[in-house]
């Protein structure tokens, strides 16, 4: 379900994504928008990062988390090779808003996979979500801005209600034009775990 398209599609600044960047590396958790709703994110590999974020979120380190690229180039280090009908079947939704459960490497990190063999990734078509995972280098973690149990943040007041303080920088730009968060599938069982 989409809304009507933003009047722009202004992309961060170089600045903003520098700023962005410098601070992803130095561990911090940042609040940027994506396709529905307004993300948090970090480095994916920062231990310390990742936990502090659940926290916020109120999150369970069992449930796992989604990482979002720029392309699948990035994702590969985290992911088992993939089949040749996997990778038809996933290259067909990406870009998009279509986030796949896909094997995961045994190497991944419990926070990040959960208690999974599958790790939960999508190529983004956010124009902004992908030009910070250009800047940063590599995929990073991407969850709704909200603690459990509560609506997803569309607005930037929104987030500073939910975590005041907490968050180390808010990345702005305007959100995509969907309404609701990423559909989530199973590529190995075509399994629909959330609707988009």
């Amino acid at each position: 379900m989409n809304r009507p398209a933003a009047k722009t599609e202004a992309l961060p600044q170089p600045w903003q994504l520098r700023q962005a960047t410098r601070l992803l590396h130095a561990g911090a958790i940042i609040a940027y928008p994506t396709e529905a709703v307004y993300g948090l994110g970090c480095d994916p590999l920062n231990a310390h990062a990742v936990l502090r974020l659940l926290a916020l979120k109120r999150r369970p380190v069992e449930a796992g988390l989604i990482l979002i690229a720029a392309d699948f180039t990035q994702l590969e280090p985290f992911l088992e090779p993939l089949s040749v009908s996997l990778r038809r079947q996933v290259f067909a939704a990406w870009p998009g808003p279509i986030t796949w459960l896909l094997p995961a490497r045994p190497e991944v990190p419990i926070w990040l996979r959960g208690h999974h063999d599958s790790l939960a990734v999508r190529v983004t078509a956010h124009a902004g979500c992908a030009a910070l995972c250009r800047a940063y280098g590599g995929p990073l973690v991407s969850t709704s801005a909200n603690p459990r149990g509560r609506v997803p943040a569309r607005t930037p007041l929104q987030v500073r209600r939910y975590f005041g303080a907490a968050i180390d920088y808010r990345l702005p730009g305007p959100l995509g034009a969907r309404l609701r968060p990423s559909e989530i599938r199973d590529a190995r069982t075509g399994k629909v775990l959330r609707n988009g």
